[in-house]
């Protein structure tokens, strides 16, 4: 029997599939570039730079003249994988990964404005989207408006004049508020504004936003992506125009570039990722019934109860109630952190989407770096704690928070 060479190529490679693929498909298949060994799984290449056969390939190269990649800062063959395979899942017409969520959600923004230019974005969000929309745009001569909550004649308002960008964050963290996402973006295009939506709470599992009108959406893909605590990273997706147009040469001179390794765990976290997240969401959806019961409990936060204000919208918007609860005690800041203390299984912890479950009290933690103030306008109390719900069984996760009560 002859032995094949290193450098053999499969001479049989199949066709594609002549139907459109589902999403957890896509999962596994999309985006694979075997070499020349034909691996079954994803290969990790570590290199920074490559090498060209001319000098003219090489200028060609430069010149996005042919597909070549040219340097890791730009594009790498395992990131390329995560992109593809993460584009696909979305829907999207492409990706660009990103070192972290909080360089996404930046990037995603700055790539498209200017001094002068005015940004219309929901009051809920993350502590950093936050700082980044009004206090470091606002640094460039970038004026910010913020809209609470799903008052269609407020965002009528607010988006009455001339918009360069929206930034929605639905559902929100902690609190988990729900914005209409359909309802903002037919107003916003009508002033000629990009919508760009968070859509880390939700993950490409249970909500669209690209098929709700949303023209851009952004990841911390640290959370339900990975999923497993291990890496960080981020994703934008959106248009082909929206690339060419404003991320790629923003993307390239400023360098956020996310590492081949990490693009490979990542790559292979998705292949569990609608697994993971639609078992999470069925559990906290099971938890939150249960806390909502319970005398210490002023109020729980999920898009999965009927109590929640933006129940209607999230059903409509979303598959599944999603990971995450906001939970306020009636009691003070000393009771929730002794409640945490007490807990056995689940740890304590600023992370989310995580297969551990997790909890923080996020006015002390995620969310310190703001002002009382702004804290008490999200309803961000001392006695609210954020609850991301894990892989454990779910009767596990019942009996410790039962004893911690």
């Amino acid at each position: 029997m002859s032995k094949r060479p290193w450098g053999y190529q499969p001479l049989n490679k199949r066709p594609d599939p002549q139907w459109a693929l589902h999403p957890d498909t896509h999962a596994v298949r999309t985006g694979l570039s075997r070499s020349g060994f034909g691996e079954t799984s994803e290969a990790l290449y570590l290199n920074s730079g490559f090498t060209y056969s001319t000098a003219e390939e090489a200028v060609a190269s430069f010149a996005d003249e042919t597909d070549h990649f040219v340097y890791g800062r730009f594009a790498n063959p395992t990131i390329a994988m995560f992109e593809q395979r993460l584009a696909a899942i979305e829907g999207a017409e492409f990706c660009v990964a990103t070192g972290s969520g909080m360089s996404a959600m930046f990037a995603s923004i700055a790539c498209m404005v200017k001094s002068g230019d005015r940004i219309v974005a929901s009051t809920a969000m993350f502590s950093s989207c936050y700082v980044v929309l009004t206090e470091i745009l606002p640094k460039w001569g970038v004026t910010v408006e913020l809209v609470d909550g799903n008052d269609s004649k407020a965002w009528a308002q607010a988006l009455s004049k001339p918009t360069r960008v929206v930034f929605i964050e639905s559902p929100s963290n902690p609190m988990l508020d729900i914005v209409d996402i359909k309802l903002v973006s037919d107003l916003a295009h009508k002033v000629g504004a990009t919508v760009v939506v968070d859509n880390v709470m939700a993950s490409p599992v249970l909500q669209k936003p690209l098929e709700l009108g949303a023209d851009v959406v952004m990841y911390s893909a640290t959370k339900h992506i990975d999923g497993q605590g291990r890496v960080l990273a981020g994703a934008i997706l959106g248009s082909r125009d929206y690339l060419q147009d404003h991320l790629s040469q923003f993307i390239r001179h400023t360098g956020p570039s996310l590492s081949p390794f990490n693009a490979w765990v990542l790559v292979k976290s998705l292949e569990t990722m609608g697994m993971r997240v639609e078992r999470m969401s069925n559990s906290a959806q099971q938890i939150a019934e249960f806390l909502e019961d319970r005398s210490e409990i002023k109020s729980v936060r999920y898009p999965g109860l009927k109590s929640h204000p933006g129940f209607e919208i999230a059903k409509k918007q979303m598959s599944g109630g999603g990971t995450t609860l906001g939970i306020e005690f009636k009691g003070s800041q000393k009771d929730a952190f002794a409640f945490m203390n007490r807990l056995r299984i689940i740890d304590i912890s600023n992370n989310l989407g995580d297969s551990k479950s997790l909890i923080t009290h996020p006015a002390t933690s995620t969310h310190r770096r703001l002002a009382p103030e702004v804290r008490a306008e999200m309803g961000i109390t001392d006695s609210v704690l954020r609850l991301s719900v894990g892989l454990e069984h779910s009767s596990d996760l019942l009996k410790d928070l039962k004893q911690a009560f």
